[in-house]
């Protein structure tokens, strides 16, 4: 079974990292995956073999915790906390920096606290202000030196190493200052300790924001359903809590409202503003029979629904929960990060022990060597290491939330962009789904006379093409006569009395089969143009006919143009004939077509396709489709499709519109290349930073880096790689989305 649990307790990538390597360890446990952006672990267990206690017990032995949904949240949040924390150590190491830094821009010292003549007073003072920004960053030293005991160091291990560095060193020296030797007064480090514990704090304010406006769309979703839904018992109208709304309940829609929960609309009429939920921008127009979405806006209009899904089963909830799920599933890439990030720290500290010591042979004094120690430390935390992947990820499935598109995990956001090939399938895709008439061809009498035959005949069959000419001739305003002896022929036609008149309605064979001839001049050009004949008689006579086809959706041609722009691609399948499939493909603009496969060739054509190196996505709606949507690297499924394909697919659409699969991804590979923009800079910033850091530059140039400034660097990269993840949030791509 998969399972997620929030994560309380990590300060960075290295823990969530930690936390995985330990689970990954339990017998039974099959995947376990920590989102460090989100703060949530996902696993995927045997259930016979493990539990969800042993799963907690394994994350808090490790210093972690899993809280239960039950459990008291806390009064205040982390960010609010690190607000507290961050003011609270600002009030007193922006003095401090005062104090120990201000004579190099011109603000001298009191003689007071002057150094050179009180200089056991000026150390005390440094203390006292040092006390409480050490106290306030409190929780830097518990998860760091913890972790450090584990041998398993992260961020915070660099930081309190540092930090409790310069202290004790700070601590050495004010000793010696007791002892009579004064020149120690110039080697006290508190202020390093103070600030840099106080930007750390900023920074990781800083990262909590980012990372809370990275996840504004989710919570905006997950707040679109109303919490009461007006509910029709008895005659009456009353207020019921949206979870207590039982499938079969009739509910009373209001203008303005929020729709509480799927439904069908029973009685009256409104508009529906869909766009939160689905992208569409401009109101649907709504009446009896049809659906409306929990959580949409009604416009000017009252309605009354039958609730049809509630709670979980609702369009809403599943697409919150499908982006949860997405953030929740890596992308490889990630996973890399992961990896890397969890050797950084361990190097990290090694390096700046070999700093230390080559410095110490060079013959450096114990202050230069301690300023070289805390600045490697500080300066080549990976927290933009780990924040890079996940970030971006975030951020893109809540934007592609928001435009219609869901991604089911950050592995399909990411392998999307890989893809060169995509297969369209044709009925109810490309096309509408449904056969209409596109042509009226009268021989020998009047259309409307036409028509009033073919529907008198057709009027008492079921067949989708009879639907399609009954449907024509109500638009058209004929009047349907009635008719006798109607007699149906299935597969073939069908045979009716009108008015005296002996009419057959069917196919080629079907009036063949009678002794009727029909001209192959007058077959032939509808049968070319993809279309499908239907043949009327009457009397023994030929008398014309409708050409039947299922249409184009109005957008598919500029899909495919857009598709092709992008160096995708685009391949029809089809069951139709090749004639038919040559038609439609050449209406839409495709070039290449695989026709008349049955439903079970589908993931045949598809894993041909593979086998040729080609990367497929497989685009369907309906059951059939299903199979070849999990054999394509990549399925989608279009929205207005059966709940299997949209099982079955990567990818769910939220509208039909085919405009969409060249946005999912354009969005993907602007994600992509947006996660290796954070990982360059990341990388890069401590492939430059950490020898800076180490003094390679003192020996030739005199460039030392102090590790306050190394501290702000740290704080800078994290906040930089979260700041260009959060620009995916107002990705356009297409005009409508």
């Amino acid at each position: 079974m998969e399972q997620q649990f929030p994560v309380c307790g990590m300060t960075c990538s290295a823990c969530a990292a930690r936390i995985e390597r330990k689970l990954r360890k339990l017998d039974g446990i099959e995947e376990a995956n920590v989102n460090f952006a989100t703060e949530q672990l996902t696993v995927r267990y045997d259930a016979q073999l493990l539990s969800e206690s042993d799963i907690r017990k394994t994350v808090e032995a490790i210093g972690y915790s899993l809280p239960l949904p039950s459990e008291e949240k806390p009064k205040r949040t982390p960010a609010e906390l690190l607000r507290m924390r961050l003011i609270g150590s600002a009030v007193f190491a922006i003095p401090l920096l005062v104090i120990c830094m201000g004579h190099m821009v011109g603000m001298p010292l009191p003689d007071v606290i002057s150094p050179e003549r009180y200089p056991m007073r000026y150390a005390v003072l440094q203390l006292l202000l040092t006390i409480p920004p050490v106290v306030l960053g409190f929780p830097f030293y518990r998860a760091g030196l913890r972790n450090l005991w584990a041998r398993s160091p992260n961020m915070d291990s660099l930081i309190a190493v540092g930090t409790l560095s310069a202290l004790l060193y700070s601590g050495y020296a004010m000793i010696q200052i007791g002892l009579g030797n004064a020149d120690y007064v110039h080697s006290l480090y508190f202020e390093s300790a103070a600030v840099i514990l106080t930007l750390i704090t900023l920074g990781k304010l800083l990262e909590s924001g980012a990372k809370s406006k990275s996840a504004a769309a989710i919570r905006a979703l997950s707040d679109l359903a109303p919490r009461l839904a007006s509910v029709i018992q008895d005659g009456r109208e009353i207020q019921m809590k949206l979870e207590m709304v039982q499938v079969g309940m009739t509910l009373i829609v209001r203008p303005g409202a929020k729709i509480p929960t799927d439904g069908v609309i029973a009685d009256g009429n409104s508009t529906v503003d869909e766009s939160m939920l689905t992208g569409e921008s401009l109101p649907i127009d709504k009446a009896v029979g049809d659906t409306v979405i929990g959580g949409t806006v009604n416009g000017n209009g009252t309605f009354t629904m039958t609730a049809s899904r509630v709670g979980a089963d609702t369009a809403l909830a599943q697409m919150v929960k499908l982006v949860e799920d997405a953030q929740g599933r890596k992308a490889p890439i990630a996973r890399l990060a992961d990896h890397v990030a969890a050797y950084f720290v361990p190097i990290v500290i090694g390096l700046a022990i070999l700093a230390a010591v080559i410095w110490a042979i060079a013959g450096a004094e114990a202050q230069f060597i301690l300023q070289i120690f805390i600045s490697v430390l500080v300066i080549a935390c990976p927290c933009a290491l780990g924040l890079a992947t996940p970030t971006a990820i975030l951020t893109a499935t809540g934007r592609g939330a928001q435009m219609g598109i869901l991604f089911r995990g950050g592995d399909t956001l990411e392998q999307t962009h890989h893809c060169d090939t995509v297969v369209l399938d044709k009925t109810g895709t490309l096309t509408e789904g449904q056969p209409h008439v596109i042509g009226v061809y009268p021989i020998a009498c009047t259309e409307t006379a036409l028509l009033t035959r073919l529907s008198a005949a057709e009027s008492r069959s079921e067949h989708p093409l009879a639907k399609a000419i009954m449907q024509y001739v109500s638009e058209q305003s004929i009047a349907v006569p009635a008719c006798d002896a109607f007699q149906a022929d299935t597969g073939m036609g069908v045979q009716a009395v009108l008015d005296g008149t002996e009419i057959l309605v069917g196919n080629l064979r079907y009036l063949q089969s009678h002794g009727i001839a029909v001209p192959n001049d007058w077959i032939a050009p509808i049968v070319e143009q993809g279309a499908t004949p239907v043949l009327c008689a009457a009397d023994g006579q030929f008398c014309g006919g409708v050409a039947i086809a299922d249409a184009l959706r109005a957008d598919a041609k500029e899909a495919v143009v857009r598709l092709k722009a992008a160096g995708i691609e685009v391949v029809m399948l089809t069951g139709d004939h090749a004639k038919t499939a040559a038609a439609i493909a050449q209406q839409a603009g495709i070039d290449t077509y695989i026709a008349e496969v049955l439903p079970e060739g589908k993931t045949a054509a598809i894993a041909k396709l593979q086998a040729e190196g080609k990367r497929v996505i497989m685009v369907g709606d309906g059951m059939n489709d299903a199979p070849a949507l999990v054999q394509a690297d990549i399925g989608i499924a279009m929205g207005s499709g059966t709940d299997v394909a949209m099982e079955s697919a990567d990818i769910v659409l939220m509208r039909s519109e085919l405009y969409l699969i060249e946005d999912a991804i354009s969005l993907s590979r602007v994600t992509v290349r947006n996660i290796k923009e954070n990982l360059f800079w990341a990388f890069g910033y401590n492939c430059l930073g950490i020898p800076i850091a180490m003094g390679v530059l003192y020996p030739e140039f005199g460039i030392l880096l102090n590790p306050m400034i190394g501290a702000a660097c740290m704080s800078f990269s994290s906040v930089s790689v979260l700041l260009n993840a959060l620009r995916l949030r107002h990705v356009r791509i297409h005009p409508k989305s």
